[in-house]
Protein backbone atom coordinates (compact mmCIF):
# COMPACT_ATOMS: atom_id res chain seq x y z
CA UNK A 1 0.00 0.00 0.00
CA UNK A 2 1.48 3.33 -1.07
CA UNK A 3 1.69 6.05 1.56
CA UNK A 4 -0.61 8.91 0.63
CA UNK A 5 0.86 12.36 0.39
CA UNK A 6 -0.24 15.37 2.43
CA UNK A 7 0.16 19.09 2.02
CA UNK A 8 3.09 20.36 4.06
CA UNK A 9 0.96 23.10 5.60
CA UNK A 10 -2.38 24.85 5.47
CA UNK A 11 -0.83 27.52 3.24
CA UNK A 12 0.42 24.82 0.89
CA UNK A 13 -3.12 23.53 0.45
CA UNK A 14 -4.58 27.00 0.00
CA UNK A 15 -2.08 27.82 -2.74
CA UNK A 16 -2.53 24.48 -4.52
CA UNK A 17 -6.34 24.55 -4.32
CA UNK A 18 -6.43 28.20 -5.37
CA UNK A 19 -4.26 27.26 -8.33
CA UNK A 20 -6.76 24.55 -9.24
CA UNK A 21 -9.62 27.03 -9.14
CA UNK A 22 -7.76 29.86 -10.88
CA UNK A 23 -7.66 29.06 -14.58
CA UNK A 24 -8.59 30.25 -18.03
CA UNK A 25 -12.17 30.75 -16.89
CA UNK A 26 -11.03 33.48 -14.51
CA UNK A 27 -8.69 35.27 -16.92
CA UNK A 28 -10.53 35.26 -20.23
CA UNK A 29 -14.04 33.96 -19.64
CA UNK A 30 -14.99 36.08 -16.62
CA UNK A 31 -14.32 39.42 -18.39
CA UNK A 32 -16.32 38.35 -21.47
CA UNK A 33 -19.31 37.12 -19.47
CA UNK A 34 -19.16 40.28 -17.37
CA UNK A 35 -19.14 42.43 -20.50
CA UNK A 36 -22.01 40.51 -22.10
CA UNK A 37 -24.16 40.72 -18.96
CA UNK A 38 -24.12 44.34 -17.90
CA UNK A 39 -20.72 44.93 -16.34
CA UNK A 40 -20.92 46.01 -12.71
CA UNK A 41 -24.35 44.44 -12.10
CA UNK A 42 -23.02 41.03 -13.16
CA UNK A 43 -19.98 41.43 -10.89
CA UNK A 44 -22.30 42.07 -7.94
CA UNK A 45 -24.41 38.97 -8.75
CA UNK A 46 -21.29 36.88 -9.29
CA UNK A 47 -19.92 37.70 -5.83
CA UNK A 48 -23.34 36.98 -4.31
CA UNK A 49 -23.48 33.58 -6.05
CA UNK A 50 -19.97 32.73 -4.84
CA UNK A 51 -21.12 33.22 -1.25
CA UNK A 52 -24.55 31.60 -1.58
CA UNK A 53 -23.81 28.71 -3.96
CA UNK A 54 -20.13 28.07 -4.58
CA UNK A 55 -18.69 28.34 -1.07
CA UNK A 56 -21.05 25.76 0.53
CA UNK A 57 -20.29 23.27 -2.27
CA UNK A 58 -16.57 23.94 -1.82
CA UNK A 59 -16.86 23.08 1.89
CA UNK A 60 -18.88 19.98 1.03
CA UNK A 61 -16.21 18.59 -1.30
CA UNK A 62 -13.34 19.35 1.08
CA UNK A 63 -15.06 17.62 4.00
CA UNK A 64 -15.86 14.53 1.92
CA UNK A 65 -12.26 14.36 0.72
CA UNK A 66 -10.54 14.81 4.08
CA UNK A 67 -12.88 12.43 5.90
CA UNK A 68 -12.30 9.56 3.50
CA UNK A 69 -8.69 10.51 2.56
CA UNK A 70 -9.28 9.06 -0.89
CA UNK A 71 -10.08 10.00 -4.47
CA UNK A 72 -13.74 10.74 -5.40
CA UNK A 73 -14.63 7.10 -6.14
CA UNK A 74 -12.94 5.75 -3.02
CA UNK A 75 -14.42 8.53 -0.88
CA UNK A 76 -18.02 7.65 -1.72
CA UNK A 77 -17.23 3.93 -1.38
CA UNK A 78 -16.00 4.56 2.19
CA UNK A 79 -18.70 7.00 3.29
CA UNK A 80 -21.60 5.06 1.73
CA UNK A 81 -20.51 1.40 1.49
CA UNK A 82 -22.70 -1.09 -0.35
CA UNK A 83 -24.51 1.68 -2.23
CA UNK A 84 -24.46 3.22 -5.70
CA UNK A 85 -23.19 6.59 -4.47
CA UNK A 86 -19.70 5.71 -5.70
CA UNK A 87 -21.08 6.48 -9.17
CA UNK A 88 -21.05 10.17 -8.21
CA UNK A 89 -17.30 9.89 -7.69
CA UNK A 90 -17.00 7.94 -10.92
CA UNK A 91 -18.83 10.71 -12.74
CA UNK A 92 -16.34 13.20 -11.29
CA UNK A 93 -13.32 11.22 -12.49
CA UNK A 94 -14.83 10.77 -15.96
CA UNK A 95 -15.66 14.48 -16.10
CA UNK A 96 -12.15 15.50 -15.12
CA UNK A 97 -10.75 13.13 -17.76
CA UNK A 98 -12.90 14.62 -20.53
CA UNK A 99 -12.35 18.25 -19.50
CA UNK A 100 -8.59 17.78 -19.37
CA UNK A 101 -8.61 16.43 -22.93
CA UNK A 102 -9.96 19.64 -24.47
CA UNK A 103 -8.81 22.13 -21.81
CA UNK A 104 -5.22 21.21 -22.67
CA UNK A 105 -5.90 22.17 -26.29
CA UNK A 106 -6.86 25.71 -25.26
CA UNK A 107 -4.04 25.80 -22.72
CA UNK A 108 -1.62 24.92 -25.52
CA UNK A 109 -2.63 28.10 -27.34
CA UNK A 110 -1.01 30.12 -24.55
CA UNK A 111 2.37 28.53 -25.29
CA UNK A 112 2.03 29.37 -28.97
CA UNK A 113 1.12 32.97 -28.21
CA UNK A 114 4.01 33.34 -25.78
CA UNK A 115 6.31 32.40 -28.66
CA UNK A 116 4.48 34.69 -31.08
CA UNK A 117 4.71 37.60 -28.65
CA UNK A 118 8.39 36.96 -27.89
CA UNK A 119 9.38 36.76 -31.58
CA UNK A 120 7.28 39.74 -32.66
CA UNK A 121 4.94 37.62 -34.79
CA UNK A 122 1.93 39.33 -33.20
CA UNK A 123 3.24 42.68 -34.44
CA UNK A 124 4.35 41.61 -37.92
CA UNK A 125 1.59 43.37 -39.82
CA UNK A 126 -1.12 40.68 -39.79
CA UNK A 127 -4.44 41.27 -38.08
CA UNK A 128 -5.22 39.39 -34.86
CA UNK A 129 -8.13 37.51 -36.43
CA UNK A 130 -5.96 36.36 -39.34
CA UNK A 131 -3.23 35.20 -36.95
CA UNK A 132 -5.65 33.21 -34.82
CA UNK A 133 -7.58 31.63 -37.72
CA UNK A 134 -4.34 30.56 -39.38
CA UNK A 135 -3.09 29.01 -36.14
CA UNK A 136 -6.42 27.31 -35.39
CA UNK A 137 -6.49 25.69 -38.83
CA UNK A 138 -2.95 24.33 -38.46
CA UNK A 139 -3.64 20.84 -37.15
CA UNK A 140 0.02 19.96 -36.61
CA UNK A 141 0.60 23.03 -34.42
CA UNK A 142 -2.56 22.35 -32.46
CA UNK A 143 -1.49 18.80 -31.64
CA UNK A 144 2.12 19.76 -30.89
CA UNK A 145 1.15 22.45 -28.39
CA UNK A 146 -1.47 20.12 -26.85
CA UNK A 147 1.23 17.52 -26.15
CA UNK A 148 3.71 20.14 -24.95
CA UNK A 149 1.27 21.48 -22.39
CA UNK A 150 0.34 17.98 -21.28
CA UNK A 151 4.05 17.21 -20.82
CA UNK A 152 4.39 20.21 -18.50
CA UNK A 153 1.34 19.02 -16.55
CA UNK A 154 2.68 15.47 -16.25
CA UNK A 155 6.04 16.78 -15.02
CA UNK A 156 4.40 18.69 -12.16
CA UNK A 157 1.92 16.01 -11.07
CA UNK A 158 4.51 13.21 -11.24
CA UNK A 159 6.47 15.04 -8.55
CA UNK A 160 3.80 14.22 -5.99
CA UNK A 161 1.62 16.24 -3.65
CA UNK A 162 4.34 18.22 -1.84
CA UNK A 163 7.27 18.18 -4.25
CA UNK A 164 5.19 18.51 -7.40
CA UNK A 165 1.78 20.17 -7.06
CA UNK A 166 2.40 22.20 -3.90
CA UNK A 167 5.91 23.25 -4.91
CA UNK A 168 4.69 24.45 -8.30
CA UNK A 169 1.80 26.36 -6.71
CA UNK A 170 4.13 28.09 -4.25
CA UNK A 171 6.11 29.42 -7.21
CA UNK A 172 3.45 29.97 -9.87
CA UNK A 173 0.71 31.65 -7.81
CA UNK A 174 2.89 34.50 -6.50
CA UNK A 175 4.32 35.00 -10.00
CA UNK A 176 0.79 35.11 -11.43
CA UNK A 177 -0.26 37.68 -8.84
CA UNK A 178 2.76 39.92 -9.44
CA UNK A 179 2.34 39.79 -13.23
CA UNK A 180 -1.32 40.72 -12.91
CA UNK A 181 -0.47 43.65 -10.65
CA UNK A 182 2.12 44.86 -13.17
CA UNK A 183 -0.38 44.73 -16.03
CA UNK A 184 -3.11 46.44 -13.98
CA UNK A 185 -0.71 49.19 -12.97
CA UNK A 186 0.17 49.85 -16.58
CA UNK A 187 -3.28 49.62 -18.21
CA UNK A 188 -4.78 52.04 -15.66
CA UNK A 189 -2.58 54.73 -17.22
CA UNK A 190 -4.17 54.28 -20.67
CA UNK A 191 -6.46 57.07 -21.99
CA UNK A 192 -9.60 54.91 -22.10
CA UNK A 193 -8.93 53.15 -18.77
CA UNK A 194 -11.48 54.97 -16.61
CA UNK A 195 -14.28 54.33 -19.11
CA UNK A 196 -13.52 50.63 -18.82
CA UNK A 197 -13.35 50.74 -15.03
CA UNK A 198 -16.67 52.57 -14.83
CA UNK A 199 -18.37 49.95 -17.01
CA UNK A 200 -16.78 47.17 -14.96
CA UNK A 201 -17.54 48.41 -11.46
CA UNK A 202 -20.62 50.63 -11.77
CA UNK A 203 -23.73 48.41 -11.55
CA UNK A 204 -26.63 49.04 -13.90
CA UNK A 205 -29.32 46.66 -12.61
CA UNK A 206 -31.69 47.53 -15.46
CA UNK A 207 -29.58 45.18 -17.61
CA UNK A 208 -30.10 42.19 -15.32
CA UNK A 209 -32.22 39.34 -16.73
CA UNK A 210 -32.88 35.74 -15.74
CA UNK A 211 -30.03 34.74 -18.07
CA UNK A 212 -27.72 37.14 -16.23
CA UNK A 213 -28.50 35.40 -12.94
CA UNK A 214 -27.91 31.96 -14.48
CA UNK A 215 -24.60 33.07 -15.98
CA UNK A 216 -23.51 34.46 -12.61
CA UNK A 217 -24.33 31.15 -10.90
CA UNK A 218 -22.49 29.24 -13.61
CA UNK A 219 -19.40 31.43 -13.41
CA UNK A 220 -19.30 31.20 -9.61
CA UNK A 221 -19.69 27.42 -9.64
CA UNK A 222 -17.38 26.47 -12.50
CA UNK A 223 -14.59 28.93 -11.71
CA UNK A 224 -13.95 27.15 -8.40
CA UNK A 225 -13.42 23.73 -10.07
CA UNK A 226 -16.48 22.31 -8.34
CA UNK A 227 -18.59 19.30 -9.30
CA UNK A 228 -15.87 16.95 -10.60
CA UNK A 229 -14.12 15.95 -7.39
CA UNK A 230 -11.04 18.15 -7.70
CA UNK A 231 -11.65 19.58 -4.25
CA UNK A 232 -12.45 16.10 -2.91
CA UNK A 233 -9.05 14.96 -4.16
CA UNK A 234 -7.21 18.02 -2.85
CA UNK A 235 -9.17 17.78 0.40
CA UNK A 236 -8.01 14.19 0.84
CA UNK A 237 -4.45 15.46 1.37
CA UNK A 238 -5.42 17.93 4.15
CA UNK A 239 -4.28 17.16 7.69
CA UNK A 240 -6.96 16.42 10.28
CA UNK A 241 -5.70 19.29 12.41
CA UNK A 242 -6.34 21.97 9.77
CA UNK A 243 -9.44 24.16 9.90
CA UNK A 244 -11.44 23.23 6.79
CA UNK A 245 -13.82 26.17 7.03
CA UNK A 246 -11.10 28.83 6.93
CA UNK A 247 -9.16 26.84 4.32
CA UNK A 248 -12.17 26.67 2.01
CA UNK A 249 -12.95 30.33 2.64
CA UNK A 250 -9.39 31.30 1.72
CA UNK A 251 -9.49 29.37 -1.55
CA UNK A 252 -12.86 30.89 -2.44
CA UNK A 253 -11.58 34.38 -1.65
CA UNK A 254 -8.38 34.06 -3.71
CA UNK A 255 -10.18 32.60 -6.72
CA UNK A 256 -12.78 35.38 -6.68
CA UNK A 257 -10.13 38.04 -6.13
CA UNK A 258 -8.11 36.83 -9.13
CA UNK A 259 -11.23 36.89 -11.30
CA UNK A 260 -11.91 40.48 -10.24
CA UNK A 261 -8.28 41.35 -10.95
CA UNK A 262 -8.66 39.86 -14.44
CA UNK A 263 -11.45 42.31 -15.09
CA UNK A 264 -9.20 45.15 -13.95
CA UNK A 265 -6.59 43.97 -16.45
CA UNK A 266 -8.90 43.77 -19.44
CA UNK A 267 -11.65 46.41 -19.18
CA UNK A 268 -9.24 49.38 -18.92
CA UNK A 269 -7.60 48.10 -22.12
CA UNK A 270 -10.93 47.78 -23.93
CA UNK A 271 -12.48 50.96 -22.52
CA UNK A 272 -15.81 49.17 -22.08
CA UNK A 273 -17.58 45.94 -23.02
CA UNK A 274 -15.70 43.49 -25.28
CA UNK A 275 -17.10 43.04 -28.79
CA UNK A 276 -16.38 39.30 -28.88
CA UNK A 277 -16.23 36.53 -26.33
CA UNK A 278 -14.68 33.13 -25.79
CA UNK A 279 -11.27 32.61 -27.39
CA UNK A 280 -11.83 35.68 -29.55
CA UNK A 281 -11.66 38.02 -26.55
CA UNK A 282 -8.08 37.09 -25.69
CA UNK A 283 -6.64 35.90 -28.96
CA UNK A 284 -8.26 38.48 -31.25
CA UNK A 285 -9.74 41.50 -29.47
CA UNK A 286 -6.92 41.98 -26.96
CA UNK A 287 -4.21 41.18 -29.50
CA UNK A 288 -5.68 43.85 -31.77
CA UNK A 289 -5.30 46.32 -28.91
CA UNK A 290 -1.80 45.12 -28.04
CA UNK A 291 -0.76 45.73 -31.67
CA UNK A 292 -1.60 49.42 -31.47
CA UNK A 293 -0.69 50.41 -27.91
CA UNK A 294 2.64 51.60 -26.45
CA UNK A 295 4.71 48.69 -25.10
CA UNK A 296 2.16 46.36 -26.68
CA UNK A 297 4.64 43.59 -27.45
CA UNK A 298 5.95 43.49 -23.87
CA UNK A 299 2.44 43.59 -22.45
CA UNK A 300 1.33 40.75 -24.75
CA UNK A 301 4.28 38.60 -23.69
CA UNK A 302 3.63 39.14 -19.97
CA UNK A 303 -0.10 38.58 -20.42
CA UNK A 304 0.26 35.24 -22.21
CA UNK A 305 2.83 34.04 -19.68
CA UNK A 306 0.36 34.65 -16.84
CA UNK A 307 -2.38 33.02 -18.89
CA UNK A 308 -0.21 29.92 -19.30
CA UNK A 309 0.45 29.84 -15.55
CA UNK A 310 -3.27 30.01 -14.80
CA UNK A 311 -3.96 27.21 -17.27
CA UNK A 312 -1.19 25.00 -15.88
CA UNK A 313 -2.38 25.19 -12.28
CA UNK A 314 -5.79 23.98 -13.48
CA UNK A 315 -4.56 21.15 -15.74
CA UNK A 316 -2.44 19.94 -12.82
CA UNK A 317 -5.54 19.55 -10.64
CA UNK A 318 -7.48 17.82 -13.44
CA UNK A 319 -4.71 15.27 -13.99
CA UNK A 320 -4.37 14.74 -10.22
CA UNK A 321 -8.08 13.83 -9.95
CA UNK A 322 -7.87 11.00 -12.47
CA UNK A 323 -4.39 9.89 -11.36
CA UNK A 324 -5.48 9.63 -7.72
CA UNK A 325 -8.09 7.08 -8.78
CA UNK A 326 -5.48 4.73 -10.25
CA UNK A 327 -3.08 5.34 -7.35
CA UNK A 328 -5.68 4.76 -4.59
CA UNK A 329 -7.94 2.13 -6.11
CA UNK A 330 -5.62 0.16 -8.39
CA UNK A 331 -2.31 0.53 -6.57
CA UNK A 332 -0.52 1.96 -9.60
CA UNK A 333 2.63 3.95 -8.85
CA UNK A 334 2.26 7.72 -9.14
CA UNK A 335 4.71 8.18 -11.99
CA UNK A 336 3.26 5.33 -14.04
CA UNK A 337 -0.33 6.50 -13.44
CA UNK A 338 0.43 10.13 -14.28
CA UNK A 339 2.48 9.37 -17.40
CA UNK A 340 0.03 6.85 -18.86
CA UNK A 341 -3.03 9.01 -18.18
CA UNK A 342 -1.27 12.08 -19.56
CA UNK A 343 -0.57 10.31 -22.85
CA UNK A 344 -4.07 8.83 -23.10
CA UNK A 345 -5.73 12.17 -22.34
CA UNK A 346 -3.57 14.01 -24.87
CA UNK A 347 -4.46 11.44 -27.55
CA UNK A 348 -8.16 11.82 -26.71
CA UNK A 349 -7.73 15.60 -27.05
CA UNK A 350 -6.59 15.32 -30.68
CA UNK A 351 -10.16 15.40 -32.14
CA UNK A 352 -10.84 18.62 -30.21
CA UNK A 353 -7.54 20.06 -31.45
CA UNK A 354 -8.41 19.21 -35.05
CA UNK A 355 -11.98 20.52 -34.81
CA UNK A 356 -10.88 24.15 -35.02
CA UNK A 357 -10.62 24.24 -38.79
CA UNK A 358 -8.02 21.69 -39.84
CA UNK A 359 -10.38 18.70 -40.35
CA UNK A 360 -13.71 19.57 -41.94
CA UNK A 361 -15.74 16.73 -40.44
CA UNK A 362 -14.54 17.39 -36.91
CA UNK A 363 -15.06 21.12 -37.42
CA UNK A 364 -18.66 20.58 -38.53
CA UNK A 365 -19.25 18.37 -35.52
CA UNK A 366 -17.69 21.08 -33.29
CA UNK A 367 -16.07 18.38 -31.18
CA UNK A 368 -14.46 20.77 -28.69
CA UNK A 369 -17.72 22.67 -28.17
CA UNK A 370 -19.78 19.49 -27.75
CA UNK A 371 -17.39 17.96 -25.21
CA UNK A 372 -17.37 21.25 -23.30
CA UNK A 373 -21.18 21.33 -23.28
CA UNK A 374 -21.60 17.76 -22.01
CA UNK A 375 -18.73 17.56 -19.52
CA UNK A 376 -17.66 21.15 -18.86
CA UNK A 377 -21.20 22.27 -18.09
CA UNK A 378 -23.87 19.59 -17.72
CA UNK A 379 -21.78 16.89 -16.04
CA UNK A 380 -20.15 19.31 -13.61
CA UNK A 381 -23.50 20.72 -12.51
CA UNK A 382 -25.02 17.28 -12.05
CA UNK A 383 -21.98 16.25 -10.01
CA UNK A 384 -22.32 19.22 -7.66
CA UNK A 385 -26.07 18.65 -7.35
CA UNK A 386 -25.59 15.00 -6.38
CA UNK A 387 -22.85 15.83 -3.86
CA UNK A 388 -25.23 18.14 -2.03
CA UNK A 389 -27.96 15.48 -2.04
CA UNK A 390 -25.45 12.97 -0.69
CA UNK A 391 -24.58 15.10 2.34
CA UNK A 392 -28.16 16.18 2.95
CA UNK A 393 -30.03 12.92 2.48
CA UNK A 394 -27.50 10.07 2.77
CA UNK A 395 -24.49 10.99 4.90
CA UNK A 396 -26.42 13.43 7.07
CA UNK A 397 -25.76 16.81 8.65
CA UNK A 398 -24.69 15.24 11.95
CA UNK A 399 -21.89 13.21 10.33
CA UNK A 400 -20.85 16.23 8.26
CA UNK A 401 -20.62 18.46 11.34
CA UNK A 402 -18.54 15.88 13.17
CA UNK A 403 -16.17 15.66 10.19
CA UNK A 404 -15.70 19.40 9.68
CA UNK A 405 -15.19 19.94 13.41
CA UNK A 406 -11.86 18.09 13.30
CA UNK A 407 -9.31 20.89 13.51
CA UNK A 408 -11.98 23.49 14.35
CA UNK A 409 -14.96 24.09 16.63
CA UNK A 410 -17.69 24.29 14.00
CA UNK A 411 -19.89 21.86 15.98
CA UNK A 412 -20.24 24.58 18.62
CA UNK A 413 -21.67 27.09 16.14
CA UNK A 414 -25.43 26.93 15.75
CA UNK A 415 -25.19 29.74 13.19
CA UNK A 416 -22.94 27.63 10.96
CA UNK A 417 -25.17 24.59 11.38
CA UNK A 418 -28.27 26.53 10.33
CA UNK A 419 -26.49 28.31 7.46
CA UNK A 420 -24.97 25.15 6.04
CA UNK A 421 -28.13 23.12 6.57
CA UNK A 422 -30.26 25.60 4.63
CA UNK A 423 -27.60 25.76 1.91
CA UNK A 424 -27.08 22.04 1.39
CA UNK A 425 -30.70 20.94 1.88
CA UNK A 426 -32.37 23.69 -0.11
CA UNK A 427 -30.45 26.59 -1.67
CA UNK A 428 -27.65 24.74 -3.49
CA UNK A 429 -29.77 21.86 -4.85
CA UNK A 430 -32.45 24.27 -6.09
CA UNK A 431 -29.88 26.56 -7.73
CA UNK A 432 -28.09 23.68 -9.42
CA UNK A 433 -31.35 22.06 -10.52
CA UNK A 434 -32.20 25.40 -12.15
CA UNK A 435 -28.79 25.45 -13.85
CA UNK A 436 -29.26 21.91 -15.17
CA UNK A 437 -32.70 22.76 -16.59
CA UNK A 438 -31.35 25.96 -18.16
CA UNK A 439 -28.52 24.08 -19.88
CA UNK A 440 -30.84 21.32 -21.15
CA UNK A 441 -33.66 23.60 -22.30
CA UNK A 442 -31.62 26.36 -23.92
CA UNK A 443 -28.60 24.35 -25.05
CA UNK A 444 -26.42 27.21 -23.81
CA UNK A 445 -23.28 26.83 -21.72
CA UNK A 446 -22.78 28.44 -18.32
CA UNK A 447 -19.10 27.67 -17.83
Amino acid sequence: MQQRGQWSSKLGFILAASGSAIGLGNIWRFPYVTGANGGGAFVFLYILCVLILAFPVMITELVIGRTAAKNPVGAFHDLAPRSVWWLVGGLGVLTGFAILSYYSVIAGWTLSYILKAATGALHAGKGAEEIFNSFAADGVSQVVYLFLFMALTVYVVAGGVRNGIEKAARILLPVLFVLMLCIIGYVLTLPQAMDGVKFYLYPDFSKVTATTVMMAMGQAFFSLSLGMGAMITYGSYIRKTDNLFTSGLSVTFFDTFIALMAGMMIFPVLGGAPKKGGPSLIFEVLVDVFQTMPMGQVLALVFFILLAIAALTSTVSLLEVISAYLIDEKGVSRKKAVASLGIITAVLGIPSALSLGSVDLLTRWNVLGRVDFVFGNLSLTIGGFLMCLFVAYKWGLKAFMAAISEGSHMHESSVFRVWYGVSVYLVCPVCMAGMILYILITGNTLG
